[in-house]
């Protein structure tokens, strides 16, 4: 079968991989949809991201939708024909995190399409997979494979805006108009914060966060002191969310953050040197926002209801065989938000 493979920095192939068939407790899953991450763009752009780096090649992508084509002698919740999203976290289940239900900190997690431990953990970027049932989670026949893509970074989302705890009547900033920082603006506003407000530097991603109902948008490029008003008496958001992972926007976020606010870091990638001093004087909390468990059956759901809208995000749907050309665009802000691969 084909499959979308990385084997350095700009090395990106579509290639024959082999196929496995499934144990009595798995299933086989044909893929349809797959959307490009950001983690999949760092792979393909700079070979790795942090300290993490490619060792081998390595199949991409882990927001990933099909339909069953098999099922373990085992599985009796799943059966062929069925349309399923796929969760891309296994966690081990025994290990001291898991068995605390902290199951995204679990020390031996496989996680589809990560070069974070070795032998890599192949990703979903493939015409079939075959997974744990367990993380096979069923999609209602009206919902399409595009939209059920989406689960796995609406459950990102889902989770960040947990971890802030109830946003009831809460004024909330949202750094980071990509598909995380969109979802989760539209997950704060499901959750009932009273005033959203997102940041870029580009126009277009701001355009498309506008039609998941937030209240205001700055460009932060064209208007560099569009967020001093919010700045008066100390700050005056409750709830920042750093969706850019950006050194510069973390920091903007404790001028405008109120005392005793709260910062949610959900990007990743920078470094940042904070002003002690200030955290100190404003009593200002930062908490880390890690991937999720729970919330990808919850995603699902929402997806499912329209709870959460996802279809606006999506811009380009693009040919497996043509995944150079996906990620090049999926590259591209000024093009795209949202780009999935179509797998068969």
């Amino acid at each position: 079968m084909k499959a979308v493979v990385i084997h350095a920095a700009g090395d990106l192939r579509v290639e024959d991989v082999a196929a496995s068939n499934p144990g009595p407790n798995d299933v086989e899953v044909r893929i349809g949809a797959g959307g490009i991450c950001g983690s999949d763009l760092h792979y393909y752009r700079h070979g790795g991201f942090g300290t993490v780096r490619l060792k081998e090649p390595m199949i991409l992508g882990h927001e990933i939708a099909g339909t069953v084509t098999a099922v373990g002698t085992q599985v009796t919740s799943l059966v062929p024909g069925q349309k399923v999203a796929v969760n891309p976290s296994r966690a081990c289940g025994v290990c001291r995190f898991c068995r605390e239900g902290l199951q995204n900190h679990c020390l031996d997690m496989r996680f589809y399409g990560s070069a974070m431990r070795f032998p890599h953990v192949q990703g979903g970027f493939r015409e079939s997979l075959t997974c744990d049932a367990a993380q096979a989670v069923p999609v209602p026949d009206h919902v399409s494979l595009t939209e059920a893509a989406f689960a796995e970074p609406l459950a990102v989302c889902l989770h960040a805006v947990t971890r802030a705890g109830s946003l009831l009547g809460k004024r909330v900033l949202v750094t980071g108009a990509g598909p995380i920082g969109v979802l989760i603006a539209a997950a704060a506003r499901r959750a009932g914060a009273l005033e959203i407000v997102v940041t870029d530097i580009v126009d277009a991603p701001l355009a498309i966060a506008r039609t998941v109902g937030v209240d205001r948008t700055v460009n932060v490029a064209e208007a560099p002191e569009g967020l001093e008003a919010y700045e008066r008496d100390k700050g005056v958001f409750d709830v920042m969310f750093e969706a850019a992972g950006s050194a510069a926007t973390l920091l903007t976020g404790l001028r405008v953050v109120r005392p005793r606010g709260l910062i949610v870091q959900v990007g990743q990638g920078a470094e940042a040197t904070l002003p002690m001093s200030l955290i100190v004087t404003k009593e200002v909390e930062v908490r880390g926002a890690f991937r999720f468990h729970e919330e990808f059956a919850t995603a699902v759901s929402f997806i499912a209801d329209r709870l959460v809208d996802v279809r606006p995000l999506l811009t380009d749907v693009v040919a497996l065989d043509d995944a150079r050309r996906a990620f090049d665009l999926a590259s591209d802000k000024s093009r795209s938000m949202k780009v999935q691969l179509a797998f068969g």
